[in-house]
């Protein structure tokens, strides 16, 4: 709540003149922009995801069991990597347009070019095949824990296996697309570097541009508030469009339903259209980086600014992941020992942050961090006679505090997981032999859920590593980690000098996809 309150104060420090102005001329462009963009990649997202998980869950071709995994790749490169590689790739000077040019004889990009993929429209297609595994991961779920009588009654009637698709299993899904779909929105609307280098002004680029650019902290204060109303209404319009839904499961054991095998043109058909959205999603832009990263490294080495910031980027990302991790503990741990209704409701509300785009997260944690600097500064002078500086803000403690507030829900989710699965019964059994809350969880807990917290400190620390907008407004002064560095290159326009960075990025974003593949693995 910190960072939320700290905004409504600095936003109410705007002069009335500020408001009328920004609501004329710069959040109706930024909020039809946003609009757009969230409207495409949310089609995009949920037809890509539905139909490649029907796909694999529905039919038996070549490469299917491949593809299960491979299809969550995507997931591995953050989208402003993504925009980085294809604004690289597709250059008028660049190596695709090029080839196309030598191929139909033209000599000069004067000649002939394809149509800029900075665009409203490329940075939706770019968007959608990253981050449509959000849809695919829970609805392909969903289709394989379907109770398979359910699709043989409907043989029984007479329906074809398209007619089930859209009759049973897309309307029994219909949960899983909406909250695939809402943390793709989330994700899009929380973008800032893939947005800015497409060329797409949205709410989160006009926060970033009217505090650094203009120096306007409460006019960005103001359009923050924007986007949080949109953020609520975004959730509140996913959960009323289900509030007259029910879902039941038969009594009986439910099966998965049994893979149709598809013969002739229609497997090769089925094996290109879920090969598609991995080959464009991960394979081309990581490919390519690995390329340009190896090209860099013959013509320089590995230069000490990039050992240097890969040497921050872990000490920060795993100080923060221990402090999240911690956080999540005590957090679950007080839901599982006290479950009241007012504890309910403090579970729910420490894991709004992950609902929060880091740029309206950074810029109430970086007002509320200047206030406290401010006072601590001013203090210490009055006592002591010294002057310690931007003590939270200098030293990254902010930062870390931004990391702390998004992604402990995360944490939560991966401690609730494993405390779920230890009886209760040992917990009282440990109070009768004499352990007090402390001596149960060291030695039953922590034992018993090391799992769960390690997958959970591994997907906390991979989001530390990609996060941008917090990391671009509460880094302290000098302080670059690897998404800095990459977004200040593609800024200037020298791509082949992040290849590097946007390559190690890509390569640790790889870990959570293995461990969400093998879990998937395990379930079915």
């Amino acid at each position: 709540m910190v960072p939320v309150l700290a905004l409504g104060w600095q936003a109410a420090q705007g002069s009335g003149g500020l408001w009328s102005h920004l609501a004329a001329h710069v959040l109706p462009h930024a909020l039809a922009q946003t609009a757009i963009l969230m409207a495409g990649v949310g089609v995009l997202t949920a037809g890509i995801g539905t139909s490649v998980a029907w796909l694999v869950a529905a039919y038996d071709f070549p490469g299917r069991r491949m593809l299960e995994w491979a299809l969550l790749l995507p997931l591995a490169v953050p989208t402003y990597i993504v925009a980085y590689a294809y604004l690289d790739m597709l250059h008028p000077l660049g190596p695709f347009q090029g080839a196309v040019r030598a191929a139909l004889g033209y000599d000069s990009p004067r000649d002939f070019r394809l149509p800029d993929i900075r665009s409203m429209t490329g940075a939706i297609l770019l968007l959608g095949l990253v981050l449509y595994p959000y849809v695919y991961l829970p609805v392909r779920a969903m289709f394989l824990t379907q109770a398979a009588n359910l699709v043989e009654v409907a043989h029984t009637l007479g329906t074809t296996r398209r007619q089930i698709f859209h009759r049973v299993a897309l309307p029994l899904a219909r949960p899983a697309i909406a909250v695939g779909v809402s943390l793709a929105l989330m994700e899009t609307l929380n973008d800032i570097g893939a947005s800015e280098f497409l060329g797409v002004r949205s709410l989160t680029i006009s926060v970033y541009t009217t505090w650094v650019t203009r120096s306007d902290l409460a006019g960005a204060s103001q359009i923050a508030l924007a986007m949080l109303v949109l953020v609520v209404a975004l959730i509140s319009l996913e959960r009323w469009a289900r509030r007259k839904q029910r879902y039941s499961v038969s009594a009986q054991r439910a099966r998965p339903m049994a893979r149709q095998p598809l013969h002739g043109a229609a497997r090769w058909r089925a094996l290109c259209l879920c090969l598609l959205p991995v080959v464009l999603g991960f394979v081309l832009p990581a490919a390519y980086l690995a390329l340009e990263a190896w090209e860099r490294f013959r013509f320089a080495g590995l230069s000490p600014r990039i050992l240097a910031e890969a040497r921050n980027t872990f000490v920060l990302s795993a100080l923060a992941t221990l402090a999240v991790l911690a956080c999540g503990l005590v957090v679950a741990l007080a839901a599982r020992l006290f479950p009241q209704r007012g504890m309910a409701v403090i579970h729910r509300a420490a894991s709004l942050g992950y609902a929060m785009p880091g740029t309206i997260l950074a810029l109430g944690i970086l007002i509320a961090a200047g206030g406290l600097d401010r006072w601590i500064g001013r203090t210490a002078r009055a006592l002591f006679d010294i002057d310690p500086g931007l003590v939270l803000i200098g030293s990254g403690l902010a930062l870390g505090y931004a990391y702390l507030a998004r992604f402990l829900a995360i944490s939560i989710g991966s401690v609730e997981a494993g405390l779920t699965r230890i009886p209760r019964s040992y917990d009282q059994a440990a109070r009768t032999l004499g352990h007090g809350i402390g001596s149960t969880l060291r030695h039953v807990h922590l034992p018993l859920s090391r799992a769960a917290l390690a997958a959970g400190g591994l997907l906390v620390f991979v989001d530390c590593m990609k996060e941008l907008s917090a990391t671009l407004l509460l880094r302290p002064l000098n302080f670059e980690t690897l998404a800095t560095h990459l977004y200040g290159e593609a800024a200037r326009g020298t791509y082949e000098e992040a290849a590097i960075a946007a390559l190690a990025i890509v390569a640790v974003g790889i870990l959570p996809v293995i461990l969400l593949a093998r879990i998937g693995r395990a379930r079915m």
